[in-house]
């Protein structure tokens, strides 16, 4: 079942922040993510929201994300987004279709 990473950002240390952006997409790829949408002016239509960027990204299964989220080559990465944003990251399943 497709899962989704929802990310919502702030970014507090812009060069940092476009360093990890620089090869996000290029190791996102090699683990059969998708990158669908990342808008650091998303239009808010119901209630507040304290962030400033959202990611959203799919991948074919949970195990997929983790296998992405937990490899060296994205926690390579993944450091300067955690020293340069605060937010949160939600994991997020599917439809599998039968509904």
């Amino acid at each position: 079942m497709t899962v989704y990473a929802v990310a919502q950002l702030t970014i507090h240390d812009r060069a940092r922040y476009n360093r990890y952006q620089a090869r996000f997409l290029e190791v996102l790829g090699r683990f059969r993510g998708r990158l669908l949408a990342a808008d650091e002016n998303p239009a808010v239509v119901e209630g507040s929201w304290e962030h400033q960027k959202v990611v959203l990204l799919a991948f074919p299964d949970t195990a997929g994300f983790r296998e992405w989220a937990d490899s060296p080559d994205y926690r390579e990465i993944a450091a300067d987004r955690l020293a340069a944003t605060h937010g949160v990251v939600l994991l997020v399943n599917g439809l599998d279709g039968t509904r």
